[in-house]
Parts: structure tokens; sequence; C-alpha cells
């Protein structure tokens, strides 16, 4: 009966141990997200907590894959994942905060024959979207 308790025993420990493990690697990946949206916000004076209902209502996710945005899995532009990593936007502008915000607004300022609609986002706006989109 002793070995049986025992391997519980180590049961329960390993148990514990693996919860400790995925509860460091959430509180990381959480801590990670929370300092990433402080960026985001500090450098485009957006709120990425707006987007979700602005890109909904703009209609960004009929062109464009937006990760954590649901239904937002357009095959028309090119997936949003990863925008802050990108050399550029659009293919045309340096990837800048304000580039960026611009691009949003009015692509055709830095590229006149884009696919991308002028959608009537104002500015502020923008700002939202593109902090959110600094963040994924």
């Amino acid at each position: 009966m002793w070995p049986m308790q025992l391997r519980h025993r180590w049961l329960w420990i390993g148990a514990a141990l693996g919860l400790i493990v995925i509860g460091s690697a959430a509180g990381a990946i959480w801590s990670s997200r929370w300092q990433a949206e402080r960026i985001a916000r500090v450098i485009t004076s957006g709120d990425p907590t707006r987007a979700a209902m602005i890109t909904r209502r703009y209609g960004c996710g009929g062109c464009h894959t937006i990760p954590g945005i649901p239904g937002a899995d357009g095959q028309v532009g090119p997936p949003l994942a990863g925008l802050i990593h990108r050399v550029y936007i659009g293919g045309v502008a340096a990837n800048s905060p304000d580039h960026l915000i611009q691009w949003i607004v009015e692509p055709r300022r830095f590229s006149p024959r884009s696919a991308m609609p002028v959608t009537g986002i104002s500015e502020a706006e923008a700002r939202d979207v593109a902090a959110y989109l600094y963040t994924r």
C-alpha cells in the first residue's frame, strides 16, 4: 500500500509543479501583453481597447485578418499580425506610428493606386486601431 501512496503523492507534486510552470508562463505572457499595450498607447496616443468596435464599424476585417477580432478574417489585404515588426506599411511607407495612423486614414496619400479604400475613419479612431495593431 505504501508504494501506491507514494506514487499518488508524486503525482500531486508533479501536478502542482505543472500548475506553477503554467501560471508563470501565463503571467509572463500577460506581463508582456500589458507592456506591449502600454508602449502602443504611448507611441500612438491611442486606446487599443476601442479598436474592436472601430474595426467592425469600418469593415476592416472584410479585407484583413486581424488577430483577436472575431470575424476579421478577410483575404483581400495582408494579415495584420506582427505589424510592429514590419519595415513598411502598405509596402511604401516606413513603419512608424505617424505613418500607420495616416495610412489608416488616407492610404492613397502614400500610394495613389492602393486597393485600400478611404473609409472615413477619423484620426482619433485610427490612433486606437494603430495602438491595437502594434500590440498584436
